[in-house]
C-alpha cells in the first residue's frame, strides 16, 4: 500500500469517526428540541455548525451527495439562525426531514467502510429541504446579506483591508496527518479572508510536512474580509485545534507561492462567508476566555486497545506462571516472594488502567434508544416517554457493542406490544402517554440494566396456551411457575404477535435477545404483571477479557467459573438430600427448594472423578434467574483467568452452546476450560 493509500485510509477512518459523534449530538439535539416544541438560538447555531462541519468534510473527500445534503441541511437553519420566528411555518415537518438526512449521513457511513463505496441517492430529501427552505424564506422580514454583513462589520476589532492578521495554531496531540488538517483549515477560513497565506506553504502536497507542523505549530497570515473574530470562531469550532495564538499584523506576499483566497483551489464563495459569520457567540466567547486551549483528547483504533489488552492479559498469564512454579513450591524465598507481590501489585494496577481505557459510557447507547421510542411512536399512533437513568455507567466496548442490538429489539417490542393506544390507556385509567424505563448500574463485577414498561403486561395463560399449541411445552401446564412461563417468550419460534407487523410483537426475536447476551457471559430475567407492564433485567460482565474465576477439578481435568455466577459450594454428608427421578436425573433439596444437579464428570465424558456425591462438593450457581448445582471433585482455589477464544478449528464444534465459552492458561503452563453456566445445562 503506498504512503497516499495510507494516507487516505487513515483520513477517511477519521472522518467517519468524527462524522459519526457529530450525527449522535445532532439527534440528541433534534430529540430535545422536538419534546420541548421549540429550538432555542444555541440548538439553531449548534446544528448549523455540525452540517457546515459535514458539508467540508465530505467535500474534501470528494463525498459529493453528502456534501450536498448537508449544505441543504445547513441552508434551512441558516435563514432560521436569521429569523427563529419563521420556525413555526415548518416547525411539523423540519424534525421528520432533518432525522431523515440523519438515517441517510449513517448509512452512507456504514457503506463507506465496504470495499466497494458508491453514493447514495439523496435528491429526495434534498428537494424536501429546499421546499422548506423556499417556505421559510416567504415568512415575514427576511433577513438580507447586508444586515448579516452590518453586523459583523460593526466593533472595534475590525482590521483595515491594508493589513493582516498572523495566527499560530497547534493541533492537538498524536491528532495524526497534522498537514492534510492544515489544508482543511485552510479551506474553512478561506470564505472569510480576502488574502490568505500559510507557513508552511501549500500543507497538503507533502506529507513529511506533518513533523514541521507539529514542531512549530501551523501559522496562517490572513486579511480577513470582515472581523478577526470571524476568522478566530473559526478555527475554534474546527475539529483537533489544541490552542492558537494571535501574533501580529503582517504583509502577505502573493509572489511567495502562497495562494489568494479567491483562488480556484480554496473550496467555498464570498456568498458562503455571508452566511457563516453569525457564529454561537455564547460559546464562542467562553472558549476566547479559555486561551483558545481545548481538552487534550486522543483518538485510538480499537485494533490498537484489543492487542493491548491481548498483551495485559499474556503478562497476567506470565506473572501467574512464574508466581506458581512447580520448580519452586515448598521452597522459602523471602525475597523473591516480596518481589512477586510487588510484580502482581503492578500488573494489577496495568491491567485495571488499560480496561479503564476500554470503559465507554452506556450514554450513546441509550440515546439511540429515544430515537427509536420517537419513531415507533409517530409510526404507530402511540404516546410514550423513555426515562434513562445510570448512562454515565461505563462498560468495555466490545460489551457495549454486543448488546446494541438486544436492548433496541427490546424497546421496539415494548412500544409495538406493551404499550396501549392514547384512547386504550385512558380507557384503563392509565395516563394517556406510556412510560418506559432504561437504567443501568455497576453492581461490582456485573452490570445490571433493566428495561421496564407500563404497558399491558404478560397474559400467562395466553403465554401457556401459545406453547402448548406449538408444542414447547416440557412438562404438564400446572407444573409451570410464573417465572417459567414468562422465560416461553425466549423460546425459539415463540411469538404471541397474530398479524406480522413492521414491528415484532413482544417475543419475536427474543431468543435471538438472549443468544447475544449469552454470548457475552450475560443473563436476562423477566417480571411482568398483567395490565400493569413488564420489567426485563439484563446482568452483564463489565468485561470479557480478564475474569475473577474458580477453578474446579474433575480427575486431573481443570474448569473454571466465573466468580460471579457461583451462589454458594458445600459438601454432602446425607445423600438423603439426594432425589433421583426415574429418567435418571438427580435433584437437591437445599433450604426447602429443589435444585438440578449436573455432573461434570457425565456431562464431558471424564473417566476419572469422584462418583459418590460424599466424596465430592456441590456448588451452587445462578443461570437466568434460575438455579441448579454443578457436581465436582474439589475446589482448587480463586484465580484471575484470561479468556482465550478458541482456535478457528474448532468452532464447527459449536463448544460455546455446549458449556464452554473459552479456555485459559494456568500457572503451570496447563489449560482450564471456562463453564458458561448459561449454557452448560440446557434441559
Amino acid at each position: 500500500m503506498s504512503t497516499d493509500d495510507l494516507v487516505m485510509e487513515s483520513l477517511l477512518e477519521a472522518f467517519i469517526h468524527e462524522t459519526n459523534e457529530m450525527l449522535e449530538q445532532l439527534d440528541e439535539i433534534l430529540l430535545d428540541s422536538e419534546r420541548a416544541k421549540s429550538i432555542t438560538d444555541e440548538n439553531i447555531n449548534s446544528i448549523f455548525r455540525i452540517t457546515h462541519t459535514i458539508k467540508g468534510s465530505a467535500a474534501m473527500m470528494s463525498f459529493n451527495t453528502i456534501s450536498q445534503l448537508a449544505h441543504s441541511v445547513e441552508d434551512v437553519f441558516f435563514i432560521l439562525r436569521e429569523n427563529p420566528s419563521s420556525l413555526r411555518l415548518v416547525f411539523n415537518s423540519i424534525f421528520d426531514l432533518v432525522f431523515k438526512a440523519s438515517d441517510f449521513f449513517k448509512r452512507e457511513l456504514e457503506r463507506l467502510q465496504d470495499s466497494e463505496y458508491i453514493e447514495g441517492d439523496a435528491s429526495e430529501i434534498i428537494a424536501q429541504l429546499t421546499s422548506q427552505a423556499v417556505i421559510i424564506k416567504g415568512s415575514p422580514e427576511p433577513v438580507s446579506a447586508a444586515s448579516v454583513t452590518s453586523a459583523v462589520s460593526d466593533g472595534s476589532d475590525i482590521l483595515s483591508h491594508d493589513g493582516s492578521v498572523s495566527i499560530l495554531v497547534y493541533f492537538e496531540n498524536d491528532c495524526g496527518m497534522e498537514n492534510v488538517r492544515a489544508f482543511m483549515l485552510l479551506s474553512q477560513l478561506s470564505p472569510f479572508c480576502d488574502e490568505m497565506a500559510s507557513i508552511p506553504a501549500n500543507p497538503e502536497a507533502d506529507s513529511a510536512l506533518a513533523a514541521e507542523i507539529i514542531k512549530n505549530g501551523f501559522k496562517v497570515i490572513c486579511k480577513p474580509s470582515h472581523s478577526l473574530d470571524v476568522v478566530l470562531n473559526v478555527i475554534e469550532s474546527a475539529l483537533s485545534i489544541r490552542s492558537y495564538e494571535v501574533l501580529a499584523e503582517e504583509t502577505i506576499k502573493l509572489d511567495d507561492g502562497i495562494a489568494d483566497a479567491s483562488s480556484e483551489s480554496n473550496m467555498g464563495d464570498t456568498s458562503q462567508a455571508v452566511l457563516d459569520t453569525k457564529i454561537d457567540t455564547i460559546k464562542n466567547q467562553a472558549q476566547a476566555s479559555a486561551g483558545g486551549v481545548k481538552q487534550s483528547l486522543i483518538s485510538v483504533n480499537q485494533l490498537k486497545l484489543d492487542h493491548l489488552m491481548d498483551l495485559v492479559g499474556e503478562i497476567v498469564t506470565a506473572e501467574s506462571m512464574v508466581a506458581r512454579n512447580p520448580d519452586i513450591l515448598g521452597l522459602r524465598l523471602d525475597n523473591f516472594t516480596k518481589s512477586v507481590r510487588e510484580l502482581r501489585k503492578l500488573t494489577d494496577e496495568l491491567q485495571d488502567i488499560v480496561m479503564s481505557i476500554r470503559m465507554v459510557p452506556l450514554l450513546g447507547t441509550f440515546h439511540k434508544m429515544d430515537r427509536i421510542v420517537r419513531d415507533m411512536g409517530k409510526k404507530l399512533g402511540k404516546k410514550a416517554d423513555l426515562i434513562t437513568e445510570g448512562g454515565d455507567t461505563e462498560v468495555d466496548k466490545t460489551i457495549n457493542d454486543a448488546i446494541v442490538d438486544p436492548l433496541m429489539h427490546m424497546i421496539r417490542n415494548s412500544m409495538d406490544h406493551a404499550i396501549e393506544t392514547p384512547e386504550a390507556r385512558i380507557a384503563l385509567g392509565k395516563p394517556e402517554v406510556g412510560t418506559l424505563v432504561l437504567s443501568a448500574r455497576n453492581t461490582g463485577g456485573e452490570i445490571l440494566i433493566t428495561i421496564s414498561d407500563d404497558g399491558a403486561g404478560l397474559d400467562t395463560e395466553k403465554l401457556l396456551a401459545k406453547a402448548k399449541a406449538n408444542g414447547m411445552l416440557q412438562k404438564p401446564e400446572a407444573s409451570y411457575s410464573e417465572k417459567e412461563i414468562f422465560n416461553l417468550i425466549l423460546l425459539p419460534g415463540f411469538s404471541t404477535n397474530t398479524n406480522v407487523t413492521e414491528f415484532s410483537g413482544r417475543g419475536v426475536g427474543m431468543d435471538v435477545v438472549k443468544k447475544n447476551i449469552d454470548q457475552v457471559g450475560g443473563t436476562i430475567s423477566i417480571n411482568s404483571e398483567k395490565g400493569k407492564g413488564t420489567t426485563f433485567t439484563i446482568k452483564i460482565p463489565l468485561t470479557l477479557a480478564i475474569v475473577d474465576g474458580m477453578n474446579i477439578a474433575v480427575g486431573k481435568t481443570v474448569f473454571t467459573l466465573p466468580i460471579t455466577a457461583i451462589r454458594q459450594s458445600f459438601k454432602i454428608t446425607d445423600e438423603s438430600q439426594i432425589i433421583r427421578n426415574s429418567d435418571g436425573t438427580e435433584m437437591i433439596l437445599q433450604r426447602g427448594e429443589c435444585f438440578p444437579i449436573a455432573r461434570l464428570k457425565k456431562l464431558f465424558d471424564i473417566e476419572a472423578g469422584c462418583e459418590n456425591i460424599s466424596d465430592g462438593i456441590m456448588i451452587q450457581v445462578d443461570s437466568n434467574n434460575s438455579g441448579y448445582c454443578l457436581f465436582a471433585d474439589e475446589l482448587l482455589g480463586e484465580y484471575q483467568v484470561v479468556v482465550k477464544p478458541f482456535p478457528v478449528f474448532l468452532k464447527k464444534y459449536n463448544l460455546k452452546n455446549q458449556g464452554i465459552s473459552g479456555c485459559s492458561v494456568l500457572g503451570d503452563g496447563s489449560i482450564s476450560l471456562i463453564l458458561d453456566v448459561n449454557t452448560l445445562r440446557n434441559d
